[in-house]
């Protein structure tokens, strides 16, 4: 497999501390599983180590970025929803800076330039007019916060300065079939910090959002697969078990659009993905979204 389809957790080249803009006062069970999820199953099943603890591995990244898998045990050759994503890579260090999951970095600080870590669009997509990003991937903390209700973002943006936030990157984009995807980073003072924020939990008061609950079909499958895995494991690290969180939107919905979010956790970073489609999330895209992310924050 050439390289240009791995990720590659090497550092490409020496840079400059990226400088970062403050925010605010401080620096900112049916019997026979329904067909979709047995295609989950089947995605998520070699990949288990990725889905549950985020395991970079060259052949596990090519794999759940291209649709092609004819050679993959358990896959067969009709679609199954998945995105073809641009080869991922972990983007240049600043000279001297240790990775974020090392023996030399107890807190998981990531140094790199944070849109670096960003996960990019897949083909088909086209950018989403709404979102609100400068060219260089920047949000502000307004733009970020139009995703939960009107009367709560005064609560979370008061709650953001006061926890530490240095700042916010993202990306927005829209599919042939009306998904809509959001992926944020936000990047806090420390990894304490991003446990403390209430925008990313089962409760979190998502716009346009009835409640928000457990993904079933994310959970079945990590858990039947975290069995399956010997104790000891060694991939139980970056973005573990504890660390990923997938929610989706419990009916009844309150418009025609069902949403997912995912939260991962990573250090000093917590990353969002929300989704969006009239009818239902495809659980396919949507879990390979999170995963893949993961991936370029561990």
């Amino acid at each position: 497999m050439s390289e240009e389809n791995t990720i590659d957790a090497t550092p490409a080249a020496e840079t400059a501390v990226e400088d970062v803009p403050e925010t605010g006062a401080r620096p900112p069970a049916p019997e026979a599983p329904p067909k979709n999820r047995r295609r989950l199953f089947a995605v998520l099943r070699w990949t288990a180590s990725v889905a549950v603890f985020a395991v970079v591995g060259a052949g596990t990244a090519y794999g759940i970025t291209r649709p092609e898998r004819t050679d993959i045990p358990g896959l067969s050759t009709e679609s199954d929803g998945r995105w073809t994503f641009p080869a991922l890579s972990q983007p240049a260090l600043p000279a001297g800076a240790p990775l974020a999951v090392g023996p030399d970095n107890k807190d998981e600080t990531h140094y790199a330039v944070l849109s670096g870590l960003l996960l990019p669009a897949p083909e088909g997509a086209k950018a989403d007019g709404a979102f609100k990003a400068d060219k260089s991937g920047a949000v502000s903390v307004d733009a970020f916060l139009e995703e939960y209700t009107p009367e709560s973002r005064e609560k979370l943006k008061q709650q953001l300065e006061w926890d530490g936030l240095r700042q916010i990157t993202g990306r927005g984009w829209t599919m042939a079939d009306g998904t809509r995807t959001h992926v944020y980073l936000l990047r806090f003072h420390a990894s304490g910090f991003v446990d403390a924020f209430e925008g990313c939990t089962f409760d979190a008061p998502l716009d346009g959002v009835s409640a928000l609950d457990l993904d079933d079909d994310w959970n079945t499958a990590k858990n039947t697969q975290a069995s399956a895995l010997p104790m000891g494991f060694s991939g139980a690290g970056a973005i573990g078990e504890r660390e990923v969180t997938v929610y989706e939107e419990a009916p009844p919905l309150l418009g025609d659009e069902q949403t997912g979010l995912g939260c991962l956790q990573a250090g000093d970073v917590l990353g969002m993905v929300v989704q969006s489609r009239k009818g239902e999330v495809a659980p396919v895209p949507f879990h390979q979204t999170v995963i893949l992310q993961g991936q370029l924050l561990s």
